[in-house]
C-alpha cells in the first residue's frame, strides 16, 4: 500500500516517541561538597581533568573588607583584594569552607581563581578582588579569608583589616646572585645584586646546573630559580 506523506511523518513520530520512552532517566547526582572534587561522570562524560588543576588559592590577600548596606534590610557585602602570584589569574571568586552555622561565628572563606595554564615569567605580582554577599540576618560575626600563603581576619562586621608586607616578587630577579635561606652574601656583592630567599614572598623551588629535577609537578604559587655554575639567577618563573 502506498503511503502519503501525512501518514509517513506520523509513523516517524510516533517511532521517535517510543525510543525517547524507552530512554532510561538519569538518577540525580549527589551536589559535591564545598572543597571537595566533582563526582566524576560516566567515562568519557566527566570535566576535563586539567579544569580541576587550573583553580588555586591566589597566593596573598591584600585586605578583606565587610561593608554594611545604610538601607534595611541591612545586607553585608565582603570584598577581598590579593595578589596573584603572575598576570593572567582569571575568575577570582570567595568559596566559603563554613558548612552550617560555625561553633566559634567565624565564617571561613578562601580565595581562588583560574590560574594560567602555562608557566608565566616572574614580572611582578598581580591584583585581584572578588566579592561575596551575606544574607540578611546572618549569624557570623567575623570573617577570615585564606590565601596560599596566609588568612586575614576580620573580627568585627562591618570592618576592615589589612595585611602585612607581602615580600619581594622578583621581578628582577634575574642576573643576580641567590643567597639561600639562613646563608650570607657572598664578599665582593652589594644588596643590590643579591637576592634573599627568605625576603621573597613564596615558596621557591631552586635548580642547579648539577642537580637532578625529583618532580615535575606544577604548582603556580612557587617560584622556581634556575641558576648557573656561578649561583646567579638565570630564569625566574611561577609554575
Amino acid at each position: 500500500m502506498k503511503m502519503t506523506l501525512a501518514t509517513t511523518v506520523l509513523l516517524v513520530l510516533t517511532m521517535m516517541c517510543t525510543e525517547l520512552n524507552a530512554a532510561p532517566t538519569p538518577a540525580p547526582s549527589e551536589s559535591p561538597r564545598v572543597g571537595a572534587p566533582p563526582a566524576p561522570g560516566p567515562a568519557g562524560n566527566g570535566p576535563p581533568e586539567e579544569d580541576h588543576a587550573l583553580h588555586a588559592p591566589i597566593l596573598h590577600i591584600s585586605s578583606v573588607e565587610v561593608m554594611r548596606s545604610a538601607h534595611g534590610p541591612a545586607l553585608d557585602i565582603i570584598r577581598v583584594r590579593g595578589l596573584a602570584s603572575s598576570s593572567g589569574w582569571e575568575e577570582a571568586e570567595l568559596v566559603p569552607l563554613t558548612r552550617g552555622i560555625p561553633a566559634d561565628g567565624i565564617l571561613e572563606l578562601i580565595l581562588v581563581a583560574r590560574a594560567p595554564s602555562e608557566a608565566a615569567d616572574a614580572d611582578g605580582f598581580d591584583v585581584v578582588e572578588a566579592i561575596f554577599p551575606l544574607e540578611t540576618n546572618h549569624p557570623f560575626k567575623g570573617v577570615n579569608v585564606h590565601s596560599a600563603s596566609e588568612s586575614v581576619f576580620v573580627s568585627t562586621l562591618p570592618g576592615y583589616t589589612e595585611s602585612k608586607s607581602t615580600g619581594e616578587d622578583c621581578n628582577k630577579c634575574v642576573g643576580k646572585t641567590f643567597v639561600a635561606k639562613g646563608a650570607s652574601g657572598p664578599a665582593g656583592h652589594s644588596a643590590s645584586e643579591l637576592v634573599y630567599e627568605e625576603r621573597l614572598g613564596a615558596p621557591v623551588r631552586v635548580i642547579r646546573p648539577n642537580e637532578g629535577i625529583a618532580s615535575a609537578d606544577s604548582n603556580p604559587n612557587r617560584l622556581t630559580l634556575i641558576l648557573n655554575k656561578d649561583g646567579k639567577i638565570t630564569t625566574a618563573v611561577w609554575e
